[in-house]
């Protein structure tokens, strides 16, 4: 499958996504924001770093970026959105997802290995795993504590959108876990079509074992199609 890697000034993790996906045998182009189109077929991931400097607030400028019209057509018409970190954001910005991301309580930029709790394979994204299997994933942010009204978080846990939680090593999900003080220790969400994925955490960063850990295949794998499909 080929992807689009949108590159929007401030964006860092840009290149680690193709090279993650070129890994695994995808291919991977990157997008400047100023384009204005994106190929049918294609899948799109909106990478981590810092958007147009974070001014405002995290995603609040890159929504109105030119390509971001093309990434909303994307998804309505079912192709795959992946929103990783910053791009979580954007999609939250840009209402392709609920809620919001905010400062992390303590107002401390985490960056480090989280674990995360597989809460349901029904996703192409968890298709890779089992319900309640734990992932080692890095994570490196300072504003992604996930909020959303009641109304919506308990439309997300109805519907089996929250993909991943924030857990502890034995995947018990403890307050001391959660890096960021999360609603409900939400790492990642998907949209009710099941093709938007927005997480915090960074799976192109855990792709190959000389990067100390390979969990964030199964995410990418299942992105592209690759296993069971939902």
């Amino acid at each position: 499958m080929r992807f689009a890697v949108i590159q929007f000034p401030g964006s860092n993790c840009d290149r680690d996504c193709v090279h993650a996906l070129q890994v695994l045998g995808q291919e991977a182009r990157l997008v400047w924001h100023q384009e204005t189109r994106l190929d049918s077929g294609e899948g799109v991931i909106l990478p981590g770093g810092f958007s147009y400097g974070d001014y405002l607030r995290c995603g609040a400028i890159a929504r109105f970026s030119p390509i971001l019209p093309a990434v909303k057509a994307a998804a309505e018409r079912g192709e795959v959105v992946v929103g990783i970190c910053n791009g979580f954001q954007i999609l939250c910005e840009a209402g392709l997802l609920p809620g919001a991301l905010t400062r992390n309580e303590g107002l401390h930029f985490r960056c480090e290995t989280a674990y995360l709790r597989v809460e349901t394979p029904a996703s192409r994204f968890t298709s890779h795993f089992a319900t309640g299997q734990t992932l080692s994933v890095p994570i490196a942010h300072g504003e992604g504590c996930y909020r959303a009204d009641p109304e919506i978080l308990q439309e997300l846990e109805a519907e089996q959108r929250v993909l991943f939680r924030y857990c502890n090593a034995e995947g018990q999900v403890v307050p001391e876990a959660n890096p960021n003080g999360s609603s409900h220790h939400i790492a990642g969400i998907c949209n009710a079509g099941r093709n938007v994925l927005g997480m915090m955490p960074h799976p192109e960063r855990c792709c190959e074992v000389e990067m100390g850990g390979t969990d964030g295949r199964g995410i990418l794998l299942g992105a592209a199609g690759i296993g069971r499909k939902i």
